[in-house]
Formats: structure tokens, C-alpha cells, sequence
């Protein structure tokens, strides 16, 4: 399958971002895209840097305006398009949510985002109120999509329970940045590590990953801090973790990679994980810490 991945800088301005995105998703189509994933809640700013009841203005409804903007793209080039929103569920209800559309341009899914952190510039606690939808997968024409967004892409709870309901391909729009303060080799650790985890789902599971970050520099508008410097890396990597593409850290990105589907029957026959598994031994997989 091929599939587009498309890595922005973000600016103030959402048309401009959404008028971007349009012209990097027809980019990527006439090269031959099936599948095209774009970044986590791409259409702003990462608005989360501050705790402001007034950004919640840009919260949308699904369906809304947003989903009928990029359903016209996807049907206009026959895709499966993987969208990240701001949804408005109800008055002081928000997720943050990722909404698939068809080749049609219908809704296929949405996968509201279930781990919500909050740290320093990352403050989604405010904002969000996390899924209640659990790990599905998402049946569309081109395989059965295993959507979850940044922070679930730290939890391997996340991944497997994609996989066990009949994923094929777990797929993370992610917006995460390096913190100033931190030295050049603490940073550079960082962004290893969140790469070696989602590899270690790829491997785990047996499925290929995608996952579709920022990049560029956003400033904080408190100005309490210097801002987040998205770390890009957007990524595809194989069933047991091989890396069929990795985008620059700071560039713009639209490319499209080429990801071999059948490879996972095979590799899990060598590797048969899900096999040998000890479910009868989990239990305490359900309690937050074992005492």
C-alpha cells in the first residue's frame, strides 16, 4: 500500500494551514497515495501551550465544517484520509479526536484520544476529556486502521488491544517537541525513545506503524516558557520495527512510502507472539500499580 505522510509547520492562521494541507494532500495523491496521514489537530497552532478557556471557540462538531472540508479532499482523490480534530461534543465537552474518512468521502470512524497528558506546554487536561470509545480499529477499503493519537502512542496496552481486534496497521498523528531547558543529548534521547517505543508496537504486534508529527518552532503566548520545537521524525515503520521512512526533523514533508501488508502474516508466523501469549497470567494488567 502506499501512503502519504504529510509533515507542516503550523502558523495563526487555519485557513492558511487547511489550505496548505490541501495542496500537500493532492501532492501526495497524484504520486500515488492510497492511505494519506496528516499531524495531530493540524488545522491550529498547538493551542495546548497555555490553559485558555477561549480556545475552546475552536472546538468543531463531528460531522462539522472540518469534516466536510477534508471529506471534498478525499473524494476528490479517491484516498483513505486520517484527520486529527479539536471535536466538540457538547457545550464544555471536548476530545481530541482523529476522524477517517473514505475514498467517498464519508466519515469511516473516529477514534477519540483515550491517554491525555499534562505537562509543561502540553496542557490537554484542560481541553480534553479522554475516550470513551476503547481500542478499535477502523474498517475502511484499505485495511482495517488501528488509529490512536500521540499520547496513547507511549502505552502498549494501546497497540496490542488494536491489534487483538484485527488491526492491520496502527496508525499516530502526534505533536511532540523538545522542552528548551533540556541539554542537546537529553533532547536527542527524547526523540529516540519516542521512535524505539512505537518500533517495539510494530514489533510486538507484528504490524507496520505510522506516525505523523509537527515540525517547526511554536511560540508559548504566555511567554512563560520559549515555546515547543516540534522534533518531526514522522515515520513508517515495517512489522518487526525496520524503518521504511523517516522525515527530517525540521523540514516540511510530503512524500509517499510504500508499505508491504502482506509482510505481517509472515513475520508473525516466525515471530507467533500472539500465540504464545499468557493471557490467563494478566490480571493485573487492570489495577494502576500492584502493591
Amino acid at each position: 500500500m502506499k501512503v502519504g505522510i504529510i509533515q507542516i509547520k503550523c502558523c495563526a492562521d487555519s485557513e492558511a494551514n487547511k489550505r496548505k494541507l490541501a495542496e500537500r494532500i493532492d501532492e501526495v495523491s497524484r504520486k500515488g497515495a492510497e492511505l494519506v496521514v496528516l499531524q495531530e489537530l493540524h488545522n491550529t497552532l498547538y493551542f495546548c501551550q497555555t490553559e485558555s478557556v477561549d480556545m475552546c471557540a475552536l472546538a468543531e462538531p463531528i460531522p462539522g465544517p472540518s469534516t466536510e472540508f477534508y471529506g471534498e479532499i478525499a473524494k476528490r482523490n479517491g484516498i483513505v484520509l486520517v484527520t486529527s480534530l479539536f471535536e466538540r461534543r457538547a457545550a464544555g465537552l471536548y476530545h481530541n479526536t482523529a476522524v477517517v474518512f473514505e475514498r467517498d468521502g464519508s466519515i469511516a470512524g473516529k477514534y477519540r484520544k483515550m491517554h491525555i497528558p499534562d505537562d509543561p506546554a502540553y496542557y490537554e487536561k484542560f481541553y480534553f476529556t479522554p475516550g470513551d470509545q476503547g481500542f478499535w480499529p477502523i474498517k475502511t477499503s484499505v485495511g482495517m486502521l488501528g488509529v490512536q493519537v500521540c499520547w496513547d502512542q507511549w502505552y502498549p496496552e494501546g497497540a496490542r488491544l488494536m491489534a487483538l481486534h484485527g488491526a492491520e496497521i496502527l496508525i499516530y498523528p502526534t505533536a511532540i517537541g523538545y522542552e528548551s531547558s533540556d541539554t542537546p543529548e537529553e533532547q536527542e534521547r527524547q526523540r529516540i525513545a519516542w521512535q524505539t517505543v512505537q518500533r517495539g508496537h510494530a514489533v510486538a504486534n507484528g504490524l507496520p506503524v505510522i506516525a505523523v508529527n509537527r515540525c517547526g518552532h511554536e511560540p508559548d503566548p504566555s511567554g512563560q516558557t520559549k515555546g515547543i520545537q516540534f522534533w518531526g521524525t514522522s515515520f513508517v515503520a515495517g512489522p518487526q520495527g525496520e524503518i521504511v521512512y523517516e522525515a527530517p526533523q525540521e523540514e516540511e514533508a510530503a512524500v509517499v512510502a510504500d508499505v508491504d501488508m502482506a509482510r505481517s502474516e509472515q513475520v508473525r508466523r516466525w515471530w507467533p507472539f500472539l500465540r504464545d501469549r499468557r493471557i490467563e497470567a494478566f490480571d493485573g494488567l487492570t489495577k494502576r500499580f500492584i502493591d
